[in-house]
């Protein structure tokens, strides 16, 4: 099969702010302005458009990353104080779940959307 998923649009109040929120907490680089867009891309080749938008309806979005980009990426979190959570909705607050032997934790970025990263997938 040689479908695949190119890019997603990130609807943000300020796309600037949450693109560089993203890249900051991942541990990836802010693309140049793209039209009306601001990329921040993944090792698969997918990129993130975020795009400003007045009202953006808050979705999911989840990052597989290694043990060791896991750690990173978790510090940075802990390192700016975001409340982080171990289950879609909230629950497990302050916790990491464990899931197929690997290790996955949840936060909310500046619009709502929940971000998640993880190491393990079934």
């Amino acid at each position: 099969m040689t479908i695949q998923l190119n890019h997603t649009i990130v609807r943000a109040r300020d796309k600037r702010a949450s693109a560089a929120f993203l890249a900051t907490i991942l541990g990836l680089e802010v693309g140049a302005d793209f039209g009306r867009f601001v990329p921040v891309a993944v090792a698969n080749g997918v990129t993130l458009d975020y795009m400003t938008s007045s009202d953006p309806q808050p979705q999911h979005y989840a990052f597989l990353l290694d043990d060791d980009e896991f750690d990173a990426a978790f510090a940075r979190i802990q390192e700016q104080g975001l409340g982080y959570y171990a289950e879609p909705g909230g629950d497990g607050r302050g916790e990491i779940n464990t899931r197929w032997g690997g290790r996955g934790v949840y936060f909310d970025d500046p619009d709502g959307h929940a971000m998640e990263i993880l190491t393990r997938v079934p």
